[in-house]
């Protein structure tokens, strides 16, 4: 080896060296200490002055990996050795990146196209990161264009230097949060996922299971990565994957391998330690590309592995946990039996049946605990069936509530701790359902009168079950009867309960029972504080008599304390998801732990309050209550004031249309007008030629023609005007019956006006629209009494025109017999011109008076204006009184919080959360008056 190292060192030809090199590499899996220790340094150079000959790189890399790597052939392996070789290969490698340069020099053979120098590269870089990880990562991340220049082995056509880069990229983004950022940003995703569809997707080989721990290192705990993912609609094409055909025989060890690693991938992105809002919005995407549909297909198949199916139903699990529309579509699916049954109670059946697997019981559980969770709509979906109405009589069909209480009391612990736990998170949180449970009666046996639910988990606890029923049942009974005071009324109405808890409490039993005492600890706290005092023997006082009696106050809260010492107890408390090693240690579920962190401290402080602490609290509850109901009837207040802001507002608006049609109108007429102008300006001037027509006598007889024609067409021009004459009437009269409403509507506005300031506002401004409505009124009837005088000096001009016609009629004696006739009917037809003349006056007097009439609106309205002006000054004031009276009670109210918080009372946030809501709604309501 030395004399090897040697010509490495000193030889000057190229081909000595690369001798030398190859020699090396076969020396360096045997010899790996020797080879290491002396050739190192040479080898390094090489890397750096013999770049241009990629057959001595690759010797010299390849020498590098057996030196640094500790994947040893099998038969070389000792038991003594694994040890020392870690430790052999670790020391190499700090060695090795102790210049950082070498490992920078390393990236730039990684970008060398050539096979024999990219290929063994990228095993030596993923050897160093194998070993030396964080300071291998640290030198990459600060190395220019470094994690980019590696990215590129995906894009590489030859499959095993792809399939590498993949294993290099998996330890690259081990732990990593910057380098896993950078790569997901340089398109990863992408290749990756195309990468999974080249090779089959589930039914690929191990390259698609490399591929998928990637996957997972870069999103997992990775908000930024996971945003991204959903962003990039990578979701949608994560559906393929889970495409199982109806023949599930097949299921190779690598399918099953890939489906699982999938299937983890979705939970990642769905986890509940992921934050709400990201974890939600991937819960939506899932669902509208038809992802969770997919893997309720899985979970209702026949033929899926039990590991893969027990997956599913913790994926489909997640998937729905906390999202209204997914919990929806999982109540909806049926699996396909006959009669179609829900796929809850399908699963149900599993969770209650003690021949199942005990992670299948387990994951069947968190499913139905996901599906309840913050979903009222499915908690009393699931306890109507225990409902007596809504129980089928004919017992065809078995529904969820009947499963759970056939779990609740078979005769396998392990159901009744299931069906207790899924009973109450049924509960959770809903006080409602818990008054409802009450109503349950169970059927014990034939003759016997049935008990209520409530009893025969009493009956049961006190019978001496295994330790497993116990604590099941008592954590039931603890979510049943916190904050439901008519529950606790109930359980304290039977007199055996109370003295079971004192004894169980009171004796000092060994540890596995000490757990028991803590859960009947916190059950009987829970009497105590919820206890509304409607039983006179079971009050608050005496209770606490009894516990300092036959207990103690500090054995009470020691044996409380149980609770939360004990290590299953700690375990429950991380995550949501029941994992058990063993069935024996399943006691406590995850949402339990919350509600006796809750209620420990709040019990421990209730047992050593005194009476007069007690009436106090009760006193200042009552006020708070009154307060409340106070703030309450003021947003109601609002409420309706707003209610009647919007009816005025949409009133406004009617009478504003009105208006704008009436201008529309009244602007046609004016056309109207003008054009009847222009007509008649024309009749004029053709009647003036024919009156030069007329002077010549010869021309008597076609003048006479003329004339009877003309005074026909006078004729139906008056017949025009009277026509219109009284349309302009009718619309007169429409407007009057306008103004009669709007001053009606006004009154109204002014009645409405003292609740709101706005309506007074926006009424004034109405006031002011009416007036100038009256205005243009008043104008249009000015216009029309000019065009009436018109008309009537256009009359007497006719009237000139025709006598002029009978001095020419009596000068012919030739033609008076024949004119005689026409004569009579001119005299007739001036006649009847005289009395529509007569007739115009008469009305251009009525539309004076209607004038008149109108001015006299006006001064009404402007009075009413003024009363309402004054009107919204005093409602001003009263509504700032009515200000400084809430101020005055916001006041009072944070005193007495500060009073409930010195007597050790927890004041809930709701409180606070609701004066803010009343704070909000007073300046929403301010702002919109103001406008």
């Amino acid at each position: 080896i030395q004399k090897l190292c040697d010509r490495v060192a000193s030889s000057t030809l190229l081909d000595d060296r690369r001798d030398a090199v190859r020699a090396l590499k076969s020396l360096s899996k045997k010899y790996r200490l020797e080879v290491g220790i002396q050739a190192m340094e040479h080898l390094i150079h090489v890397l750096q002055t013999d770049r241009s000959d990629s057959e001595i790189i690759g010797y010299a890399l390849d020498t590098l990996y057996n030196v640094i790597s500790n994947d040893l052939e099998e038969e070389e392996q000792e038991e003594n050795l694994p040890k020392q070789v870690d430790d052999l290969g670790s020391q190499f490698t700090e060695i090795f990146i102790k210049q950082q340069e070498n490992v920078t020099l390393l990236l730039t053979l990684v970008e060398e196209f050539d096979f024999h120098v990219r290929w063994p590269g990228v095993k030596l870089l993923t050897s160093l990161l194998k070993q030396q990880g964080p300071q291998v990562q640290q030198i990459i991340l600060v190395s220019p264009m470094g994690v980019s220049r590696l990215m590129d082995l995906l894009a590489d056509s030859r499959e095993v230097i792809r399939n590498d880069g993949v294993l290099l990229l998996q330890q690259l983004t081990k732990s990593n949060a910057a380098i896993q950022k950078i790569v997901a940003f340089e398109n990863a995703f992408e290749r990756l996922l195309d990468i999974i569809t080249e090779e089959g997707n589930s039914d690929g080989g191990i390259v698609v299971e490399d591929c998928l721990l990637l996957l997972q290192n870069l999103l997992k705990n990775n908000n930024s990565n996971q945003n991204f993912f959903k962003e990039g609609s990578y979701i949608q094409r994560m559906k393929p994957w889970f495409e199982v055909g109806d023949d599930n025989c097949g299921w190779s060890a690598q399918k099953v391998t890939n489906l699982h690693l999938m299937l983890q991938l979705v939970r990642v992105l769905v986890s509940p330690t992921n934050p709400p809002g990201a974890t939600s919005s991937c819960q939506k995407a899932m669902f509208h590309c038809g992802l969770l549909q997919q893997l309720c297909t899985i979970l209702m198949a026949t033929g899926v592995p039990a590991d893969i199916l027990t997956e599913t139903i913790n994926t489909v699990s997640e998937v729905i946990r906390g999202c209204q529309i997914n919990q929806d579509y999982f109540a909806s699916v049926n699996a396909p039996s006959n009669p179609p049954r829900p796929a809850i109670v399908v699963l149900l059946m599993s969770m209650v049946n003690e021949r199942q697997p005990f992670v299948l019981r387990c994951a069947v559980l968190y499913c139905f605990q996901c599906f309840l969770y913050k979903n009222q709509k499915g908690q009393g979906e699931i306890v109507s069936t225990l409902l007596p109405s809504t129980i089928d009589a004919t017992g065809n069909s078995v529904s969820a509530g009947q499963l759970l209480c056939g779990g609740l009391f078979s005769t396998d612990s392990l159901s009744n701790w299931c069906a207790a736990v899924a009973l109450a998170h049924a509960l959770q949180e809903n006080a409602t359902l818990k008054e409802q449970l009450l109503r349950v009666q169970l059927a014990t046996s034939i003759g016997n009168p049935p008990v209520s639910l409530l009893q025969q988990c009493t009956n049961i606890l006190s019978q001496g079950s295994k330790v497993q029923t116990r604590v099941g049942l008592l954590m039931l009974l603890c979510t049943w009867l916190s904050n439901c005071s008519i529950a606790v009324t109930h359980f304290l109405h039977n007199p055996a309960n109370i003295p079971f808890l004192t004894g169980q409490i009171a004796e000092n039993l060994g540890e596995e029972e000490q757990l028991v005492q803590g859960l009947c600890a916190l059950l009987l706290g829970i009497s105590i504080y919820y206890n509304d005092n409607s039983l006179e023997n079971y009050r608050k006082e005496k209770l606490k008599q009894l516990i300092e009696k036959r207990i103690g106050r500090e054995n009470f809260v020691e044996k409380l304390g149980f609770i939360s010492k004990h290590e299953l107890y700690s375990r429950a408390a991380q995550k949501p998801q029941p994992s058990f090693s063993s069935p024996d240690h399943m006691m406590f579920d995850h949402e339990f732990t919350k509600l006796v962190k809750e209620l420990e401290g709040v019990i421990s402080k209730a047992i050593y309050k005194s009476s007069e602490e007690d009436k106090k609290e009760e006193e200042v509850k009552k006020t708070l209550e009154q307060h409340d109901n106070i703030v309450t009837h003021y947003k109601k207040v609002i409420r309706e004031q707003d209610q009647e802001l919007e009816e005025l507002k949409q009133r406004i608006n009617t009478l504003t249309s009105q208006n704008e049609q009436l201008q529309a109108t009244v602007t046609q007429q004016v056309s109207q007008i003008q054009q009847h102008k222009d007509q008649y300006n024309l009749l004029k001037v053709q009647l003036g030629k024919d009156t030069q027509h007329h002077n010549s006598h010869s021309d008597m007889f076609q003048m006479n023609g003329i004339q009877m024609e003309e005074v026909s067409k006078l004729k139906e021009e008056l017949e025009e005007w009277k026509n219109k004459y009284e349309l302009l009437q009718g619309q007169l009269r429409e407007k009057d019956s306008v103004i009669e409403r709007m001053k009606s509507s006004q009154l109204e506005m002014g009645t409405a006006e003292q609740s709101s300031q706005t309506s007074k506002s926006g009424g004034l401004e109405h006031n002011n629209e009416l007036q100038k409505e009256l205005e243009v009124l008043r104008s249009q009837i000015q216009l029309q009494s000019a065009e009436i005088s018109k008309l009537q000096m256009e009359n007497q001009k006719l009237q000139v025109t025709n006598m002029t016609v009978d001095a020419a009629l009596g000068d012919s004696s030739a033609t008076a017999a024949n004119n005689s006739e026409l004569e009579g009917r001119l005299e007739q037809e001036i006649k009847e011109l005289k009395n529509e003349v007569k007739t115009l006056s008469e009305e251009k007097e009525s539309l004076k008076q209607h004038l008149d009439s109108s001015s006299s609106t006006v001064a009404i309205l402007q009075d009413e204006k003024s009363k309402l002006q004054q009107e919204v000054a005093e409602s001003k004031k009263e509504q700032d009184d009515l200000l400084v009276l809430l101020a005055d009670q916001d006041q009072k109210l944070s005193a007495l919080k500060i009073k409930l918080k010195d007597l050790g009372v927890p004041v809930e946030d709701e409180d606070d959360i609701e004066s803010g809501d009343q704070g909000d709604e007073d300046e929403d309501g301010d702002e919109e008056e103001q406008d």
